[in-house]
Parts: C-alpha cells; sequence; structure tokens
C-alpha cells in the first residue's frame, strides 16, 4: 500500500487513539532498520548519524544501539544542541552517552564500512530547507561522492517531499532508502528514484491499513512467500515444469546460455535450448550439462512439441523473424518475451492475441512497443500498456522495475544496484521468470518474484566486492541465496 503523509500521520494517530505508545513504534522502527542494515551490509563498519530534533532521529537511535551491540562503531553530528530534540530522541541520545559528537565534517573514520544514516528530517517536512538543515544535507552528500559512504535514508531522503517525490535543492542523496511503516508516494516516483536509491520497507504491525483506492505496493517477501508453492516429497522433475527456450543467434551466444543457467538455478525441471542448426556446435559445449538442447530447421517445429512455458527473445536476432512471430502469435503455453522478440511484437500487436504472455522491456524497447506512452512517467507507461494488452503482464524493467497486470496490483521491486546496469541482466530475468511460469506460479506473482530476487542476488554477490564488478553470472551463481532470503527471511522487512 502507498499512502500520503497525512494518511500517514492519521495511521499512526489512530494507532495512538487506540493506546499504542510513541515509544514502542520507535522500538520496533529502530530495530527494523537495524536488521535492514545487517541483512545489506553484514560486516559491521562505522555508522555516522547524523539527527535532527524529531523523533525520526529517535528511530536512527534505536537503530544505532541495536547495531552498537553488533560491533558497529557509532558517531552523531546533530543539527541542533541535544535540548532542542523531542523527549523521546533525547532519551535514546542520553543511553548512548558514550557516542562521540563531532562538531565538523567526519573525514577521519576508523573503520569501514562507512554508512551514513540520515535522521535529520522526517515526512512531517515541507518546502525548501532552511540554511542551517541545507548545509547539513549538503555535507552528507559530500561525505557519499568524496569518502565513498554509504547513505541511508530514514522513512525519506532529507529534502524529498514524500508525496510527489520532488526534491529540494541539497536534498539527500540516499544509496539506500528504508521507510516505515507503509511507503509514501513520493519514494516511487521517476523523480525520486536517483535520491531514494535502494527501497526498503519495515512494516509496524500495531498500524491498521487503510484502502487508499490506489492499487500499488511494494514488493516484500512477506508479501511473495505465499506465491512459492511447496514441493511435495515425492515431486518429480515433469512437476517441475518443461521449459523451452529460444534464444542465441552467431555472435549473442552468451544470452542463450544464461538464460538457460538461470532457469536451471530458478527450479526448472527440463529445460530445452531450441536452436539452429548454424549455431548447435559452438553452443552445446558450453551450456550446462543439464540442458537439452535441440537442433530445428524452423522454429515453428515448437508447436508441435509439450512445454509448459515458453523463454523467446534473448539474442535472438532478427534472421528468422516470421518463423519466430509464428511461435508467438500461436504458442499455446505461457511465454516470456523479452529482447528481440518485443521488438518484433511492436511491429503486430495482434501476435499476442492468443494465450498468456509476459513482455519485459527495457525503457528502450518500452518506447518501441507503445511509442504514444513516452512522456508519461513510467507507472502510467506500465499500467496503460497491461491495459492495452490485456490479460498479459508488463514488466518495465530500470531502477524500480515495475509490474502491472490489468486485474492485478502493480508492484514496484524494491531490491538491485546500479552495478546491474550491464548486458545480460535482463537474459537471466527471462530464465528466472520462464522457469518459475513454468513451475505453475501465476504470470504476474512470477514476474515480481524473479524481479525481486534477482535484484537480490545481486546485492548479495556486492556483499564482498564492489557493485560494479557485479556480472550477470555473479547473479546466477546468488540465486539460490536470493531464494532462501525469500523463503525463509523472517528478518527480512525488504
Amino acid at each position: 500500500m502507498l499512502v500520503t503523509c497525512q494518511q500517514m500521520q492519521e495511521i499512526e494517530q489512530e494507532a495512538f487513539d487506540r493506546g499504542i505508545q510513541a515509544s514502542d513504534l520507535m522500538e520496533v522502527a529502530g530495530s527494523g532498520i537495524a536488521r535492514e542494515i545487517t541483512q545489506l551490509f553484514p560486516q559491521p563498519g562505522t555508522l555516522i548519524l547524523y539527527l535532527g530534533s524529531g523523533n525520526n532521529a529517535g528511530d536512527a537511535l534505536v537503530a544505532a544501539r541495536e547495531l552498537q551491540k553488533l560491533g558497529w562503531q557509532l558517531v552523531a553530528r546533530l543539527s541542533s544542541s541535544p535540548e532542542g530534540m523531542k523527549t523521546l530522541p533525547r532519551l535514546h541520545l542520553d543511553h548512548l552517552s558514550d557516542m562521540p559528537r563531532l562538531s565538523v565534517t567526519p573525514v577521519r573514520l576508523i573503520k569501514h564500512p562507512v554508512l551514513a544514516l540520515d535522521g535529520l528530517l522526517g515526512i512531517g517536512t515541507r518546502g525548501e530547507l532552511r540554511p542551517a538543515m541545507r548545509a547539513m544535507t549538503a555535507e552528507l552528500n559530500a561525505l557519499r561522492l568524496q569518502h565513498h559512504a554509504v547513505t541511508v535514508a530514514m522513512d525519506l531522503p532529507s529534502g524529498l517531499n514524500a508525496d510527489t517525490g520532488i526534491p529540494c535543492e541539497d536534498c539527500v542523496v540516499a544509496d539506500v532508502t528504508i521507510t516505515i511503516g507503509y511507503a509514501k508516494h513520493g519514494l516511487v516516483a521517476d523523480t525520486a528514484t536517483s535520491h531514494v536509491g535502494r527501497l526498503a520497507l519495515v512494516p509496524l504491525p500495531n498500524l491498521v491499513e487503510r484502502q487508499n483506492g490506489v492499487p500499488r505496493s511494494l514488493l516484500t517477501p512477506q508479501l511473495m512467500r505465499g506465491w512459492l508453492p511447496r514441493r511435495a516429497f515425492d515431486f518429480h522433475k515433469g512437476q517441475a515444469g518443461r521449459l523451452g527456450i529460444l534464444a542465441g543467434s552467431p555472435g549473442f551466444l552468451g544470452a542463450a546460455e544464461m538464460v538457460c543457467r538461470a532457469a536451471l538455478r530458478s527450479g526448472a525441471g527440463l529445460v530445452t535450448l531450441i536452436v539452429k542448426e548454424e549455431i548447435y556446435t559452438l553452443l552445446a559445449t558450453r551450456l550446462p550439462p543439464e540442458v537439452m538442447v535441440k537442433v530445428v530447421e524452423d522454429y515453428r517445429e515448437v508447436l508441435s512439441m509439450r512445454f509448459d512455458a515458453l523463454a523467446i527473445g534473448p539474442g535472438l536476432g532478427f534472421a528468422h523473424e516470421a518463423e519466430i512471430m509464428a511461435v508467438i502469435r500461436e504458442a499455446s503455453p505461457t511465454a516470456v518475451i523479452d529482447a528481440d522478440a518485443i521488438t518484433m511484437v511492436a511491429k503486430d500487436l495482434g501476435a499476442l492475441d492468443n494465450g498468456l504472455r509476459l513482455l519485459t522491456p527495457h525503457p528502450g524497447e518500452m518506447a518501441r512497443l507503445m511509442p504514444d506512452l513516452t512522456q508519461s512517467s513510467r507507472v502510467e507507461q506500465a499500467e496503460k500498456s497491461a491495459l492495452r494488452l490485456s490479460p498479459h503482464t508488463l514488466l518495465l524493467k530500470g531502477a524500480r522495475t515495475i509490474i502491472a497486470s490489468m486485474q492485478e496490483e502493480t508492484h514496484y521491486n524494491t531490491t538491485g544496484h546500479p552495478g546491474m546496469a550491464t548486458g545480460g541482466m535482463g537474459d537471466v530475468l527471462t530464465g528466472v521468470c520462464a522457469a518459475l511460469i513454468g513451475q505453475g506460479i501465476a504470470v504476474h506473482q512470477a514476474a515480481a518474484i524473479g524481479a525481486w530476487v534477482c535484484g537480490r542476488a545481486a546485492e548479495i554477490a556486492a556483499q564482498n566486492k564492489a557493485q560494479i564488478s557485479i556480472l550477470p553470472t555473479d547473479v546466477i551463481g546468488h540465486l539460490g541465496c536470493a531464494f532462501l532470503d525469500l523463503q525463509t527471511g523472517d528478518s527480512l522487512y525488504l
């Protein structure tokens, strides 16, 4: 559920009217933030707390207390004197009396990683930043740029309008934003993406959800865990899905390989790669031994084969476009349409009149698919396209991947990082989604799980190396850990 600032304040007030104490909510929020930070940064380092005078600072101090127990070193930068803070944050500050309080920019840091925790302003702030506060946010941004500190924003980056997503001058640029209770509308606005960064949610169990008429929400493990079926002990490969993959062409062999490997790591029972003779000998020796390779003279031969799902497009090229379009138009199994296949479909949307399809365009492919929507926001592009293409599902890739279907709630993915901006990540996503669909998971849910799991796998892969070094094959190698987080990570609030 997405809420406005006013709705969030009303929800909190209703909780207080029922006897819930603000101090209790602060404990839950702060502890959840600490768990989030631990999940994303398992190696303790230095935590620099940028603290305002409101309860946002209290949440940050509770998180700091919990992280200190795990070995994090704490230092604080206060925007005002302790006497100017509200009662609860002042109490938590007093309990951390041994924490150094800095009066200048903290450039000499002892322990890495270095996290700067933005606890300056909350959702009640409106308008431009005051000069003193703007100096603090500018300092925080400089610490991130010049000293490679990781900025974690509490609830929202200070200086961002939580309703509109429009940033003030010197608005905090966060690498991670951990929002509390419910996600605010502004956090998923296109204008906010580069300030919000990786988005996480810490729910507050004592808050009562409202129906606000906007069927959009963040993807969380709690939401998706029930979508993953539990396998019976006598489960066999035939029940895990027969997946047919049409991918690869001369010069684009890696795309086919990555789709296959990702599908295998996502539980597909039987994976068959459909290829032309011209690339068979090139691909056969580099594929995993678990993949079956079927040579065809015409891709339309797929129509007589038995599959539970298809993946069509990565690295296919356009030499056999008529054959591929015939498969898209006539195939009965649910199919993931990606890459070159999307470009083909954009010329003839009528090819989608049969069966169920998941389309996974990146922004450039989206512009070819729906050229009249290029000036619309990303969520409008996804939702309007899903309406036009119903009953199909659209997954619009990007820094905040969006999944939309006509009869389903629109979902924003929360996982991933900028290191995923490299060729081949979409091929991995296609393999994951197709494997999940082949196992009987509904298309919309499979797309949501696929986006979340790929992003989470990339995060895990980057825990001991720089994000820019992460490759699609690294994501494939960490899919198992990501699925484990989704299935059993009860401490996750993402």
